[in-house]
């Protein structure tokens, strides 16, 4: 589909016309349920594929088209009068009127497609609509159904093209065209053994014939009339780009929802958005979120300690995100998911935390996040989880995890849990997800990503491997000063996406948004000591309802203990205070009598004697 000016037939339509005079059957497959766009006098025409082919037929000077699925029976097209008349004078005891399903018809739907190519002084076609539904498994026929297709086989090589008195050009068949979802919903050896069959595939509309609907469908967007033609212009390429991989129907279907919703012609994306994850209403322009994510450094900064470039460059990018301004440097590509982050760094210093943190601000739960531990996906078949098992496989019905997930809550954070630790062949995956907003399940069906935020993690880049090959040595170390930390980080990660796993791509997708946190500094271990002693407090509190004193010199044994060794960050922290604190303290609480509602408990005394920490408690009313 060239031009306004000068459109031409589909491809595959083009290509089934000018096989007629050499092949006697078509196996049609694909977007067979899309509108197909046809040339007209009047301009480019979106019409059914029965229409389309019908058009093409009738210009080929063929009379009617019998059209057969398994529900209706067999029936004339087009239906007017004059064409049924042609139809029962050409193949008057052909049963025409019959009802009756496939399998007890088997009998009399041959001798129909037999009678019919076989006619000679008229041209017309036999369609089998809804083919795929013929059989429930293709591989595995019954007796009667396998009956049917050697029959078809057979009918197939036996049928001769022929030129009816006063017919233009050359001989060409009375073809049987079979309607498929997927080519192997037929027989296999229907279509291999017989050079008449043809397989012919209806692809998705190209860009070219996209823009030609997107702008006969503008009259349904508000504003259409008042617009200049440079308007116009850019709404049909922008359209047409929106709807990368989706049908012609698909578009006519946002057009409907823009009509019903009021969306005017610049609100085209609000359109687009709306249609794939089903919502009007858009939360990344209501103006609570700008508030928030305005205020969110000082709350994050509060909570995750010592990490102020990473918080910083993490609410930038979501600051673009809620201006609509992710990949505004690419043409016309508003399907990107709204922000991508990629946090790197030592262990236990905070990325799962950060992106609890971000999911709260967005979400207002940051239990709202979608996470998943990406080392449970080591292996290659483990994709199956992800997407759903294909076709024919165990757990097709079930669905896949990120997809059900993403497609239930599509505004929502998708945590990929220490990343490199994925099979390559899923990170692949992740290429459709970045660039394009979607994925396609192994149901067929598809998910769009453009309205969450994404975030891996990963432990790259702080042990890298040594010179020989043999063993891991540490890249960076605490103490290091942070834009080296950052260097040498951003550096082991490239060489793991271009080296190691020679996926470049991946990186690329991922661009600028890697985000290095630092390791947990001694000062920074400090605020994280207190923070969590104080929730210590707080807890003896809301179970207890007795207030924790835990005096200075106490604290400062506790602290000494809890951070000794920073190589395991917050999280080593806290493992320490279970072991030097949660632990003897759980344990002296244990043993004291009596109700400690209303009472203060203080810890007089902590110690540690081969490896067993205690604390001795004084009670006061």
């Amino acid at each position: 589909m060239k031009t306004e000016n000068s459109p031409v037939w589909p491809k595959w339509l083009a290509d089934l016309s000018r096989l007629l005079p050499i092949r006697s059957q078509f196996a049609v497959s694909g977007e067979i349920r899309d509108l197909v766009m046809v040339p007209s006098p009047q301009g480019p025409m979106p019409v059914p594929l029965l229409h389309a082919l019908w058009l093409q037929l009738k210009g080929k000077g063929y009379s009617f088209m019998l059209v057969h699925d398994p529900v209706d029976g067999i029936r004339v097209f087009p239906s007017d009068p004059e064409t049924v008349a042609t139809a029962h004078g050409a193949l008057p005891d052909s049963g025409l009127e019959s009802g009756r399903n496939t399998v007890q018809m088997a009998g009399t739907l041959i001798d129909v497609m037999r009678s019919l190519t076989r006619l000679r002084n008229t041209r017309a076609a036999m369609v089998m609509d809804f083919a795929s539904r013929l059989t429930a498994d293709a591989g595995s026929l019954a007796t009667a159904e396998r009956s049917f297709f050697i029959a078809c086989e057979k009918l197939s090589l036996e049928a001769a093209p022929a030129l009816p008195p006063g017919s233009d050009g050359g001989p060409l068949f009375n073809p049987v065209v079979w309607l498929l979802n997927r080519a192997q919903d037929l027989p296999s050896w229907l279509l291999l053994d017989s050079e008449r069959v043809s397989t012919v595939h209806v692809s998705l509309p190209d860009f070219d014939t996209r823009e030609i609907a997107a702008h006969m469908l503008a009259d349904r967007f508000g504003g259409r009339d008042s617009a200049t033609p440079d308007v116009m212009r850019s709404f049909g390429r922008s359209f047409a780009s929106g709807t990368d991989g989706m049908t012609l129907q698909a578009m006519t279907d946002v057009a409907s929802l823009a009509y019903r919703n009021e969306f005017r012609i610049d609100q085209l994306d609000d359109a687009l958005r709306a249609f794939k994850i089903g919502r009007v209403d858009n939360p990344w322009k209501g103006l609570s979120l700008r508030q928030k994510i305005g205020s969110a450094i000082p709350t994050i900064e509060d909570r995750l300690k010592g990490q102020s470039q990473a918080v910083t460059k993490s609410v930038d990018i979501l600051m673009r995100s809620v201006m609509g301004l992710t990949g505004a440097q690419s043409r016309g590509n508003s399907a990107r998911p709204r922000g991508v982050l990629f946090f790197a760094g030592p262990t236990g210093v905070g990325k799962t935390e950060l992106a609890k943190a971000l999911t709260r601000i967005l979400f207002g739960d940051e239990n709202a996040y979608i996470r998943f531990d990406m080392s449970e996906f080591a292996q290659e078949h483990s994709s199956a989880r992800l997407l759903g098992a294909p076709p024919g496989y165990v757990g097709y019905d079930a669905g896949g995890e990120l997809t059900d997930a993403v497609r239930q809550r599509p505004f929502s954070l998708v945590l990929f849990d220490e990343i490199e630790k994925a099979h390559p062949r899923i990170l692949d995956k992740f290429l459709q997800i970045l660039e394009d907003g979607r994925l396609t399940d192994g149901q067929g069906g598809t998910t769009y990503f453009s309205e969450a935020v994404i975030v891996f993690t990963s432990n790259l880049g702080i042990y890298v491997r040594s010179e020989d090959g043999r063993s891991n040595v540490q890249n960076v170390r605490s103490g290091d000063p942070y834009e080296q930390v950052e260097r040498k980080v951003r550096e082991a990660i490239a060489r793991h996406f271009r080296e190691t796993l020679s996926r470049p791509e991946i990186l690329n997708r991922i661009g600028e948004n890697v985000v290095v946190f630092n390791f947990i500094t001694p000062p920074v271990a400090q605020m994280i000591f207190e923070g969590m002693l104080k929730n210590v407090v707080d807890r003896v509190m809301s179970e207890h309802g007795a207030e924790l004193d835990i005096p200075q010199p106490v604290q400062a044994d506790l602290a000494a203990w809890c951070t000794a060794d920073l190589s395991n960050g917050g999280r080593g922290i806290g493992n320490q205070m279970e072991q030097c604190l949660i632990n003897p303290l759980a344990r002296a609480m244990f043993r004291l009598p009596g109700n400690l509602a209303g009472t203060r408990i203080q810890i007089t005394r902590a110690t540690v004697e081969e490896m067993v920490f205690s604390v001795e408690l004084e009670v006061r009313a």
